[in-house]
């Protein structure tokens, strides 16, 4: 069912996201006034904001925003470090929706790569990164590339978790996306 634009829920909701920005915003620079933006609090405002112009479709503004949590997240925490990771990880989501394959795949290989030293090679965040970055390739067409890693994830997924884990389950909903798009 397609509400439409000016359903009275649609434009409700679009009223909330708007309230919320407002909101948001007068945390920030009501906080930059106490605060640091290396302030934990201060970084969860900004991660906030990121999510309601995600929320709304403001890619742009989302990724500027989430740039500079990145950069703090660097400096404060180091280039490896969880925290930074996720940050990171969010760029990519945003690069996702903006259509912007090429940096997503990029970030995303990065993002294994240190997942891989840092969590280790069955960590559920490394196994979630090569689920995604299969994703990010299942929307540019590169089915067998997408499929591969997938098999990987599904793989690690049952033998860590277990056949029925809803992670293996939605690794498997992926490998069924896969083999769909190919008519298979």
């Amino acid at each position: 069912m397609n509400l439409g634009v000016n359903h009275p829920a649609i434009l409700i909701s679009m009223a909330n996201l708007e309230e919320a920005e407002r909101l948001k915003i007068q945390v920030i620079e009501m906080s930059k006034m106490t605060l640091s933006i290396e302030y934990p609090s201060m970084l969860t405002s900004i991660v906030n904001l990121v999510v309601t112009y995600m929320n709304q479709g403001r890619w742009e503004k989302a990724k500027q925003l989430q740039v500079q949590v990145i950069a703090v997240s660097k400096m404060k925490f180091g280039v490896d470090h969880p925290s930074t990771l996720v940050d990171i990880a969010n760029l990519v989501s945003i690069y996702r929706n903006q259509g912007r394959w090429e940096e997503a795949e990029q970030l995303q290989l990065q993002l294994i790569e240190k997942s891989k030293t840092k969590l280790g090679v069955e960590h559920p965040d490394l196994l979630a990164t090569i689920s995604n970055l299969a994703i990010t390739l299942l929307d540019q067409g590169r089915w067998e590339e997408a499929e591969q890693l997938n098999l990987q994830v599904i793989e690690t997924r049952k033998k860590e978790l277990d056949v029925n884990h809803p992670d293996t389950l939605t690794s498997m909903a992926n490998l069924v996306l896969i083999y769909w798009n190919q008519s298979r």
